[in-house]
Protein backbone atom coordinates (compact mmCIF):
# COMPACT_ATOMS: atom_id res chain seq x y z
CA UNK A 1 0.00 0.00 0.00
CA UNK A 2 1.40 3.38 -0.85
CA UNK A 3 0.09 6.35 1.30
CA UNK A 4 0.05 9.16 -0.86
CA UNK A 5 -0.18 13.18 -0.90
CA UNK A 6 -1.64 13.19 2.63
CA UNK A 7 -1.91 16.88 4.42
CA UNK A 8 -3.30 18.75 6.55
CA UNK A 9 -4.30 22.53 6.51
CA UNK A 10 -2.08 24.57 8.20
CA UNK A 11 -4.72 26.07 10.57
CA UNK A 12 -5.65 22.50 11.90
CA UNK A 13 -2.01 20.96 12.02
CA UNK A 14 -1.16 19.95 15.89
CA UNK A 15 -4.64 18.64 16.58
CA UNK A 16 -3.52 14.96 15.71
CA UNK A 17 -5.33 14.82 12.58
CA UNK A 18 -2.00 13.53 10.72
CA UNK A 19 -1.44 10.96 13.26
CA UNK A 20 -5.01 9.57 12.94
CA UNK A 21 -5.37 9.38 9.50
CA UNK A 22 -1.53 7.25 9.59
CA UNK A 23 -2.64 4.69 12.38
CA UNK A 24 -6.18 4.35 9.74
CA UNK A 25 -4.24 4.13 6.64
CA UNK A 26 -1.89 1.40 8.36
CA UNK A 27 -4.84 -0.50 10.14
CA UNK A 28 -6.40 -0.43 6.18
CA UNK A 29 -3.48 -2.14 5.30
CA UNK A 30 -2.60 -4.66 8.26
CA UNK A 31 -7.09 -5.86 7.77
CA UNK A 32 -6.36 -6.34 4.29
CA UNK A 33 -3.18 -8.12 4.55
CA UNK A 34 -0.46 -5.92 3.09
CA UNK A 35 3.04 -6.59 3.83
CA UNK A 36 4.18 -2.39 4.33
CA UNK A 37 2.83 0.88 3.95
CA UNK A 38 5.45 2.99 1.99
CA UNK A 39 5.58 6.88 1.69
CA UNK A 40 7.82 9.82 0.13
CA UNK A 41 8.54 12.94 1.74
CA UNK A 42 10.44 15.75 0.57
CA UNK A 43 13.60 16.74 2.61
CA UNK A 44 11.86 20.08 3.58
CA UNK A 45 8.61 18.77 5.20
CA UNK A 46 10.70 17.88 8.73
CA UNK A 47 7.40 17.46 10.63
CA UNK A 48 5.82 15.10 8.48
CA UNK A 49 9.49 12.91 8.85
CA UNK A 50 8.87 13.49 12.53
CA UNK A 51 5.64 12.24 12.72
CA UNK A 52 6.09 9.24 10.30
CA UNK A 53 9.30 8.37 12.55
CA UNK A 54 7.23 8.75 15.61
CA UNK A 55 4.90 6.39 14.43
CA UNK A 56 7.43 3.44 13.62
CA UNK A 57 7.95 4.17 9.70
CA UNK A 58 11.31 3.83 8.93
CA UNK A 59 14.06 5.51 6.23
CA UNK A 60 14.22 2.79 3.52
CA UNK A 61 15.78 4.77 0.87
CA UNK A 62 17.04 8.07 0.01
CA UNK A 63 17.22 9.98 -3.77
CA UNK A 64 17.73 13.12 -5.43
CA UNK A 65 14.74 14.30 -7.87
CA UNK A 66 15.64 13.02 -11.32
CA UNK A 67 15.56 16.31 -12.49
CA UNK A 68 17.12 19.57 -13.73
CA UNK A 69 15.77 21.20 -10.78
CA UNK A 70 16.18 18.19 -8.35
CA UNK A 71 20.02 17.91 -9.63
CA UNK A 72 20.59 21.48 -8.93
CA UNK A 73 18.38 21.99 -5.61
CA UNK A 74 19.76 18.50 -4.10
CA UNK A 75 15.91 18.19 -3.67
CA UNK A 76 16.15 14.80 -1.80
CA UNK A 77 12.83 12.72 -1.57
CA UNK A 78 13.39 9.91 1.45
CA UNK A 79 10.84 6.73 1.41
CA UNK A 80 9.75 5.85 4.47
CA UNK A 81 8.26 2.04 5.00
CA UNK A 82 6.41 0.91 7.78
CA UNK A 83 6.34 -3.51 7.84
CA UNK A 84 2.87 -4.51 8.92
CA UNK A 85 3.90 -7.43 11.54
CA UNK A 86 2.61 -10.80 11.32
CA UNK A 87 1.89 -10.11 7.49
CA UNK A 88 5.72 -11.35 6.05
Amino acid sequence: LVLKRMSVRKDYRGLGIAKALTRTALDFARQRGYRAVVLNTLMLQHEARALYERLGFRRHRRYVLPTAYGHLANCTITIYRYDLPGTA
